[in-house]
């Protein structure tokens, strides 16, 4: 599926990016199963905390999955190869109908009344899963470039994969506050 086959208004509302209300407040929004795929090492005990922590809370409003895929998983010495072999990996667990979102550096760069937005335009487009998917240390291979439908950034700055990850998993629970209306954004 090429990034133009499910249009998700990629250039969200402009009132959004001016702080007003996501379009989605007060209104029902369907609950895609949301699951965010990470290349890298193991994680540090206190941030597989943080993430289950916001696993939960999240769980009140989806099903939200955590899958992690080691870097290098074939130990190639060639990061051409490395690339090439995570890149397989994520693509083994993507359907076609599902809506996918890579996170990287070069993606578009929003807040959280868009990504509030991003979610609540998923459920919209009759997807059976939203993915978001943080690469590795050499960044995403060309198989998941191809087939995502938006990229994204997270930060101007760049994230390694377990702070990319906490920084989703909070935007994704508040994301989810703002489309409820509830008092935990502001």
């Amino acid at each position: 599926m090429a990034t133009t086959s499910i249009y998700i208004s990629a250039t969200f509302n402009s009132n959004s990016a001016q702080g007003k209300k996501c379009k989605y407040v007060g209104q029902s929004v369907r609950a895609v199963p949301i699951r965010i795929v990470s290349v890298g090492k193991k994680r540090s005990q206190g941030l597989q905390l943080i993430v289950d922590d916001y696993v939960e809370k999240l769980k009140y409003y989806c099903a939200v999955e955590d899958v992690q895929i080691r870097s290098n998983p074939r130990n190639a010495r060639d990061q051409r190869a490395q690339v090439d072999d995570e890149d397989s990996a994520v693509m083994n667990l993507i359907r076609s109908d599902d809506w996918v979102v890579m996170l990287d550096e070069h993606g578009q760069d929003i807040g959280s009344e868009q990504m509030a937005e991003l979610v609540g335009d998923a459920g919209n487009t009759g997807a059976s899963r939203l993915y978001f998917c943080i690469g590795g240390p050499y960044g995403h291979g060309r198989k998941l470039r191809e087939r995502a439908n938006l990229s994204i950034k997270l930060s101007s700055l760049v994230l390694n994969h377990q702070i990319a990850l906490l920084v989703l998993m909070e935007q994704l629970y508040r994301s989810w506050t703002i489309l409820r209306g509830q008092k935990y954004h502001h």
